[in-house]
């Protein structure tokens, strides 16, 4: 075995290591397109009436050109203790197309660009004070920006 290879190899398994044992890779976060993230989502539409619909401000296009970059924007600066704001694409293979975990006094802004495979409501979840709130926009993905 070569030299460099095996430092490379070490390096990746003890980073890999650290960032298991500090908990910010958990098997919730690996496997997001679980039937478990499904009913979390689910649960958030139940628990949003409560929270208030429009508490924050979700912003997509309706008619995306490229579904490679597709721009969402989330401002829930007027929510207090905002811990996290994720986007779920229903109809992707992989539907958490992105999560941000926000604490202390970060302002609850994300502005993001995601990729969508096809036509599919695109929700908006965010957390604050334990409760999630859930805001939902159908993005229709065109080829060329065709309208097709």
């Amino acid at each position: 075995m070569k030299r460099r290879l095996f430092l490379k190899s070490a390096m990746a398994s003890s980073a890999v290591a650290t960032v298991a044992a500090a908990g910010l890779l958990t098997p919730s976060m690996v496997f997001a397109n679980s039937a478990g993230f499904k009913a979390k989502s689910d649960a958030a539409g139940a628990s949003s009436a409560s929270a208030g619909k429009g508490s924050f401000k979700f912003k997509a296009p309706k008619i995306a050109e490229n579904g490679a970059v597709v721009p969402m924007t989330v401002d829930a600066s007027k929510m207090n203790d905002v811990t996290n704001i994720s986007f779920y694409v229903v109809n992707n293979s992989t539907p958490l197309a992105a999560s941000f975990n926000l604490s202390g006094a970060a302002v609850g802004y994300v502005s993001t660009r995601i990729k969508m495979g096809k036509t599919s409501p695109v929700e908006a979840l965010v957390t604050a004070g334990g409760v999630m709130t859930k805001v939902s926009q159908e993005v229709k993905v065109t080829i060329g920006g065709c309208g097709g």
